[in-house]
C-alpha cells in the first residue's frame, strides 16, 4: 500500500508543477486552442484536423504529464533528469503566424464545403505566460445547386452511356450544397467504373467542373465536362493482347542468353496464356491459369490486375508477385500486353507450440506440432499434418473423487487446400472467383479422463471464395462429418450425470451421436480491401449462415436404409444421427466522428431447432451467453437461459445454453493515445429454450415476457493498440439481472461488486 501512496503522492506533485516553468519572456505557452462555430453538421470536432497547432497532449485525470515531465528537471547531470526530458515533452509556445494560417485552412474547408462566405475570427487572451485561442467560425449562408449538367454526350458516346447506365452521372441536384468534396468523390467514381471497362490510360483529371455563382443569390450552375485526349478524338479502350507468365523461373537467367541456352525450358499455352516453366515446373499451368485473371481478348480493368496479385500472392508456394502491363496498337486496336513472373517461396514448413493451461485453477500444458508442404501437388496446394497432446493435473477434490486424478487429450488432423474451386461443372463459373479454395480436413481427438474415454472423428470439405470485389465472402461445406463416441464411462459417472430424469440435456451431450451437415455462411462488408483507397464514413459488416443436419442420413433411413435402436432413435450406419437447423445473423457498424472518437453498435441473433431424431441440439452447437464478445456483465457461460438461475454450489455450464440468442451492444471509442484506447459500451441479450425443459425452468422463450429477461451491462475498457495485434480488458456491470427474483433484477441503484462484476481479457475488438 505504500507504494501506492507513493506514486499518487508524485502525481500530484507533478500536477502542481508550474506548466509555464519552462517558457521564455517574451513567450507564452499554448494552453487551450477552441473552436466555435455556427454550421449547422460541421463543429469543432469536424475542423480541429485543420488546425496547425495544437497544446500538449493531456491525459485523462492526470493532465499533462509529459509536459510536467519536461518540466521537472533543470539540467541533464543525472540519469533521472535526462529520462524526464527524454520521455517528456517541450512546452508549444504559441505561434501567431500558425494560428492566422489555421483560420485561414478553417475557412478553406468551409469554402469547399460551400460556404464561400464563411468567416473565421481568431480571439487570443494571453496572462500569465499562457495563451488561450478561440477561433469563432460564422458560416453565413451557403452556396446550393441550382443545376447540374453535363456535356459529355456531345464529346464521348461511349463514356456517356457507360456512365449514365451506372447512374455516375447524377452527382448533385437542384438545393444540395455546393459541395467540393462531393465533386471530387464523383469524380474518382467515375474514373474507377471507366478504368474497369478497358480505359487503361484514363485519368480523372479527364473530368473537369465548370461552376457559374453569377447566376443568383447563392446559388450556383455546375456543369460536368470532359477533356478529349491532346492525340486523339475519343478515349481508347483496350483488351488484354499476349499473357505470358514466367512460371518461377529467374528472370536475370531469362536475360543472359549464355546461360538462357543452357535452361531447359519448356513453354506451354494454357487456353491461351503462354506458361514459360523449368523442365522441373514451379506450378501447373491449371493452377496458374485459374489464378490469372489477365486473359487474352478481355476488357482491360484494374480490378482484374487486383483480382491476379490477390490470388496469386494468396497461393503458398508463391512468394512475391510481378506484374508489367504494356499497351499496344495493332491493326487500329488497342491492347494490353502482360507478363508476369512468379517468384517461388519456402515450401516446407514446421511449427512447434507449448502452452500453459489453467482451467478452473488446475494446471496443465498442452503442445503441438505440424509439418506444412505449400507446393503439395504443383497446384500451390497446402497439405499440413498437424499433432497435439494436453496434460492437466486435476486438484483432488471431496466432494468428487471421481475427478481426484490428471486429465490428457491427444489427436491428429491432416489438411489439404486447393487453390481454385473444385466444383461440379454445373457451377463452372464460380471458379474464376478470386481468393477461391477448395479444403479437405480429417481429424480424430481423444479425451481420456478418470470417468470417461472419449472420442471424436471429424471429416469435412469446403469451397471459399469472394465476389463483388471482396464485398462478399463465401464459405460453403457441402459435408461435414462428426462423430462423437464415448466407449466407456464409469459407473459414479452414470449416476451423476448420465441419468435421463436427473439431467436429460446433459445425458444427451455424452451420448455417441453423429453428425451430418452441409453448412453455408455469407460475409458482406461495404467496402473492399483492395479496390478502395479509403473507408466508407459508416464501415458496415453483415456475417449470415445456416446449418443443416441430418438431411442425408434422413434420405438413406427413409429408403430403407436404417433401422431404428432400442431407444427408437433411427441409426445410419448403426449410429444415431442429429437432426437440426440453424441459423444466425450478425451485423456490426461503426462511425468516426474524427480521428479521437467512435462510436460502434453490434446485434446478433441465432436461433437453432432440432427435429426429426432430436430432441435436443448436440451440446456443441447450443448458444450460450456472457463473455468478452457478449454480455460482459457476465462471464463466459455464466447468463440464461431466460431466468433461469441455480443457487445450489458448483459448475452449472451444462445447463447455461440455449437454441435461441440475442446480443445487442453499443460502444463508444476514444483515443488516448497513439497505442492506448478506452472504451465506455452497454451490453443487452440472453439466451433461450424453445423447449420448457424440466431441468431449465424459466429458460423458455415467450414473445409476451422475453423482452423483461434481457439482461442489460455496461462498462470500461482499456484498449492496446499494437499494430499487429490489439489487446482488450474489459470491466462490465449487471444493470439488469434476469436471474433474479422479480423486482429486485435492477442491480444499477445497488451494485454488489463481488456478485455484479466480471472482467475479461480478449484480443480484438468485441465486434
Amino acid at each position: 500500500m505504500k507504494k501506492y501512496k507513493v506514486l499518487i503522492l508524485w502525481i500530484f506533485i507533478l500536477a502542481s508543477c508550474n506548466v509555464a516553468k519552462k517558457v521564455p519572456d517574451g513567450s507564452y505557452l499554448l494552453n487551450k486552442t477552441d473552436i466555435k462555430s455556427d454550421v449547422r453538421g460541421i463543429g469543432s470536432s469536424a475542423l480541429e484536423p485543420y488546425l496547425r497547432q495544437k497544446p500538449n497532449s493531456s491525459m485523462i485525470l492526470l493532465g499533462r504529464v509529459k509536459l510536467h515531465m519536461y518540466n521537472t528537471p533543470n539540467d541533464t547531470s543525472t540519469w533521472m533528469n535526462r529520462q524526464f526530458l527524454k520521455y517528456g515533452e517541450p512546452p508549444v509556445l504559441y505561434n501567431e503566424q500558425l494560428a492566422v494560417i489555421s483560420a485561414e485552412q478553417i475557412r478553406l474547408h468551409l469554402k469547399n464545403k460551400g460556404y464561400l462566405n464563411a468567416e473565421v475570427d481568431t480571439n487570443v487572451v494571453k496572462k500569465d505566460k499562457k495563451a488561450n485561442v478561440t477561433y469563432n467560425v460564422t458560416g453565413n449562408e451557403p452556396h446550393r445547386i441550382r443545376t447540374f449538367t453535363d456535356t459529355i454526350h456531345s464529346v464521348d458516346t461511349t463514356i456517356y452511356n457507360i456512365l449514365n447506365r451506372t447512374r455516375q452521372l447524377e452527382l448533385m441536384k437542384e438545393g444540395d450544397l455546393f459541395d467540393l468534396s462531393v465533386l471530387e468523390e464523383g469524380r474518382e467514381r467515375m474514373t474507377t467504373i471507366l478504368r474497369n471497362r478497358g480505359y487503361y490510360n484514363f485519368l480523372k483529371d479527364n473530368f473537369y467542373f465548370i461552376a457559374d455563382t453569377t447566376v443568383g443569390t447563392n446559388q450556383v450552375d455546375v456543369t460536368l465536362a470532359l477533356n478529349n485526349p491532346s492525340d486523339s478524338t475519343y478515349h481508347q479502350q483496350y483488351y488484354m493482347g499476349n499473357v505470358t507468365v514466367i512460371n518461377g523461373v529467374d528472370p536475370v537467367l531469362l536475360q543472359d542468353s549464355v546461360r538462357r541456352s543452357s535452361l531447359e525450358l519448356d513453354t506451354v499455352n494454357y487456353r491461351g496464356i503462354q506458361v514459360i516453366s523449368e523442365k522441373d515446373r514451379f506450378l501447373r499451368p491449371r493452377a496458374v491459369y485459374y489464378n490469372t485473371f489477365l486473359r487474352p481478348g478481355r476488357l482491360y480493368a484494374d480490378r482484374m490486375v487486383e483480382r491476379t496479385y490477390a490470388s496469386l500472392n494468396g497461393m503458398g508456394p508463391v512468394n512475391q508477385t510481378s506484374i508489367n502491363l504494356t499497351p499496344e496498337v495493332r491493326n487500329d486496336s488497342a491492347y494490353i500486353d502482360s507478363r508476369i513472373t512468379l517468384y517461388p517461396g519456402n515450401l516446407h514448413y514446421m511449427r512447434f507450440g507449448v502452452d500453459g493451461t489453467n482451467s478452473a485453477g488446475d494446471l496443465g500444458v498442452a503442445g503441438n506440432v505440424a509439418y506444412e508442404h505449400r507446393n503439395f501437388l504443383k497446384g500451390g496446394e497446402t497439405f499440413r499434418v498437424q499433432l497435439n497432446a494436453a496434460y492437466e493435473f486435476i486438484t483432488p477434490s471431496d466432494s468428487l473423487n471421481l475427478l481426484d486424478n490428471s486429465f490428457y487429450e491427444y489427436g491428429a488432423e491432416a489438411f489439404l487446400s486447393i487453390p481454385q474451386l473444385m466444383l461440379p461443372w454445373l457451377m463452372k463459373r464460380l471458379r474464376d472467383q478470386p481468393s477461391a479454395s477448395t479444403e479437405f480436413s480429417a481429424g480424430i481427438n481423444f479425451q481420456k479422463r478418470p470417468e470417461y474415454l472419449r472420442q471424436f472423428f471429424n471429416l469435412s470439405t469446403r469451397f471459399q471464395w469472394a465476389s463483388m470485389e471482396w464485398q462478399l465472402q463465401h464459405m460453403l461445406e457441402p459435408i461435414g462429418v462428426t462423430y462423437v463416441r464415448m466407449p466407456w464411462k464409469s459407473k459414479r459417472f452414470e449416476e451423476l450425470y448420465m441419468d435421463e430424469d436427473a439431467n436429460p440435456i446433459l445425458r444427451y451431450s455424452y451420448d455417441d451421436l453423429l453428425i451430418v451437415r452441409t453448412t453455408y455462411n455469407i460475409t458482406y462488408t461495404n467496402y473492399n480491401r483492395l479496390g478502395r483507397r479509403s473507408m466508407p464514413a459508416v464501415p458496415i459488416r453483415v456475417r449470415s449462415g445456416i446449418e443443416l443436419a441430418g438431411w442425408l442420413p434422413r434420405i438413406v433411413t427413409g429408403l430403407g436404409g436404417g433401422e431404428v435402436n432400442d431407444k427408437g432413435f433411427e441409426t445410419f450406419f448403426k449410429q444415431p444421427y442429429s437432426e437440426y437447423v440453424k441459423g444466425d445473423f450478425d451485423i456490426s457498424a461503426s462511425h468516426a466522428f474524427d480521428d479521437k472518437n467512435t462510436i460502434a453498435a453490434h446485434l446478433a441473433v441465432g436461433l437453432a431447432y432440432p427435429y426429426g431424431n432430436s430432441n435436443v441440439l448436440p451440446f456443441e452447437k447450443r448458444y450460450f451467453g456472457g463473455g468478452a464478445n457478449s454480455v460482459r456483465g457476465w462471464s463466459t457461460r455464466a447468463l440464461g437461459p431466460g431466468t433461469y438461475s441455480r443457487d445450489s454450489a458448483g459448475s452449472d455450464f451444462g445447463r447455461k445454453i440455449g437454441d435461441m440468442k440475442l446480443d445487442l451492444s453499443v460502444e463508444f471509442r476514444r483515443k488516448l493515445t497513439g497505442r492506448f484506447e478506452l472504451a465506455t459500451f452497454v451490453d443487452a441479450g440472453n439466451i433461450w429454450t424453445i423447449r420448457d425443459y424440466v431441468e431449465q425452468p424459466g429458460g423458455m422463450f415467450a414473445w409476451n415476457s422475453f423482452y423483461k429477461e434481457l439482461a442489460v451491462a455496461y462498462g470500461l475498457g482499456l484498449r492496446l493498440d499494437l499494430d499487429f495485434l490489439l489487446l482488450r480488458v474489459d470491466g462490465g456491470m449487471k444493470a439488469h439481472n434476469p436471474g433474479l427474483p422479480a423486482g429486485t433484477r435492477w442491480t444499477i441503484f445497488k451494485p454488489n461488486l463481488r456478485r455484479d462484476l466480471a472482467f475479461h481479457f480478449a484480443i480484438g475488438y468485441p465486434f
